[in-house]
């Protein structure tokens, strides 16, 4: 599967959590890494089972850390 700019988007938005003007800073500093490393590896990898377990990876990583502020910080 050829991962494409839009399936970054698909991946790395946020959604529908709280208002947009709501939504705390810390949310959208990791989503934008999580983003930006996600669009490196595309970059700078062949496309492959790895690559597309790489993103996947990241997208964890992403879920995991704003469910730890959902959970201890809000």
């Amino acid at each position: 599967m050829t991962i494409t700019q839009d399936e970054l988007d698909v991946r790395f938005t946020l959604r529908n959590m709280m208002p947009t003007e709501n939504v705390p800073d810390k949310y959208v500093t990791l989503s934008d890494a999580a983003r930006s490393f996600a669009e490196l590896i595309v970059a700078l990898t062949p496309e492959s089972r790895e690559q597309s377990l790489a993103i996947t990876h990241v997208e964890e990583a992403s879920m995991w850390a704003n469910a730890a502020i959902a959970r201890r910080e809000l």
